[in-house]
C-alpha cells in the first residue's frame, strides 16, 4: 500500500516510528507537510497537491497539531473526498479538538467525566464555581494543549480572580471539579479500533497537579480495570476516533474522562509498555483500508 503520514515534524519520534512500521511491513510511505498541501476542489477529480504534483495514497495517518486543526482537517477531508482511507476522519479530529464539544458528546453518551461548567459572562462566575462543587476547581482554556492554560484554583477567591481574568481577555474557559483522590496521576489508554492496546499511568512531579509528560510528569506501565477499558473505548467511539489517546482519572465514582486525543504521542507509551504501538496502527490500516467510510457530523 501507499501510505501518507500528514506531519509537520518528520524528525519527531511518533512520525519516525510510523515510517519504520510502514517500511517493516512492506508499504510505500511518505511524510507530507500538512501546511504545504494545497487542494484542487472540483466535481470531476478533486485532488491534494504537494510540491507540484498530485498525491495518490491508499491510506493516510493524520498527525494534525492543535495549532493547525482547521487547515489540517480540511486536508484530511479532501483526501476523504478522494476515497482515501484515513485512520481518523476529519470530523472525528474536529470533535476531539473542541474540548467543549467533546465533553458534550461524552455527556450525551453517558460516559463519566468531571462536572464541568461553561459560561461567558463575569456575573455567572460564582454560580459556575458552585455548580461544579466549589473550590478547589480546575480552570482550562479551551484552546490549551499539553497542560498549557490549565490552572488549579484552590480557594473561591482565587477561582473567581482567575476566571474573571481569563474572561477579561475574551478567552473561552471551562471550569471543572478537582478530583483530589487522583493524587496528580492519570491514565493514558491508547485505543486502536475497539481495543485498548496499551495503558500507562502518568504521575505529576511533586508540587504539580498536571501529569503531562511535557511538564515533567513520569510514566509507567499500569494494569487497568475492565471498567476503565470499557470507558476508554466508549470515549474514543463517542468522538468517532479509531486511533486515540484517552486520558482518564481514577475517582471515587469510577473512571472519569479528561480528554480524548486524536494525535497521541507514541514515545511515552511505547517506552513505558514496550509495545509496538506504531506497528499495531499500521496493522489496523491493513485490515480496514478497504472500508472507506467517512465520518458523519454531530
Amino acid at each position: 500500500m501507499k501510505i501518507g503520514i500528514l506531519s509537520q515534524g518528520p524528525e519527531l519520534y511518533s512520525t519516525r516510528r510510523l515510517v519504520e512500521a510502514c517500511e517493516q511491513r512492506g508499504h510505500e510511505v511518505q511524510v507530507i507537510s500538512t501546511l504545504h498541501c494545497y487542494m484542487n476542489i472540483n466535481s470531476v477529480k478533486p485532488s491534494v497537491n504537494y510540491e507540484g504534483r498530485d498525491l495518490e495514497f491508499d491510506a493516510i495517518i493524520p498527525r494534525i497539531g492543535a495549532d493547525i486543526t482547521f487547515y489540517g482537517c480540511s486536508v484530511v477531508r479532501q483526501f476523504e473526498m478522494m476515497n482515501v482511507f484515513s485512520v481518523n476522519s476529519s470530523i472525528a479530529i474536529s470533535r476531539s479538538r473542541d474540548k467543549l464539544r467533546a465533553l458534550q458528546l461524552l455527556s450525551r453518551a453517558g460516559i463519566g467525566m468531571p462536572v464541568t461548567g461553561f459560561a461567558s459572562k463575569p456575573d455567572d462566575v460564582k454560580d459556575v464555581i458552585k455548580m461544579v462543587g466549589g473550590a478547589p476547581v480546575v480552570i482550562k482554556l479551551l484552546e490549551g494543549t499539553q497542560g498549557i492554560g490549565v490552572v488549579l484554583a484552590e480557594t473561591q477567591k482565587a477561582a473567581e480572580s482567575v476566571i474573571e481574568a481569563f474572561m477579561g481577555l475574551k478567552a473561552n474557559i471551562l471550569v471543572q471539579e478537582f478530583i483530589e483522590e487522583a493524587g496528580g496521576a492519570d491514565l493514558r489508554c491508547f485505543v486502536v479500533g475497539d481495543k485498548v492496546i496499551a495503558a500507562m499511568m502518568r504521575q505529576a512531579p511533586e508540587g504539580e497537579f498536571r501529569s503531562n509528560l511535557h511538564r515533567g510528569g513520569s510514566a509507567q506501565l499500569v494494569k487497568i480495570t475492565p471498567e476503565e477499558r470499557r470507558t476508554a473505548v466508549a470515549a474514543a467511539k463517542a468522538m468517532g476516533l479509531s486511533v486515540a489517546g484517552v486520558d482518564l482519572l481514577r475517582s471515587k465514582r469510577g473512571p472519569l474522562i479528561m480528554e480524548v486525543n486524536s494525535s497521541p504521542g507514541l514515545e511515552g507509551i511505547e517506552k513505558s509498555t514496550g509495545k509496538d504501538i506504531a506497528g499495531l496502527i499500521v496493522e489496523y490500516i491493513e485490515k480496514n483500508a478497504g472500508k472507506r467510510k467517512i465520518g458523519t457530523a454531530a
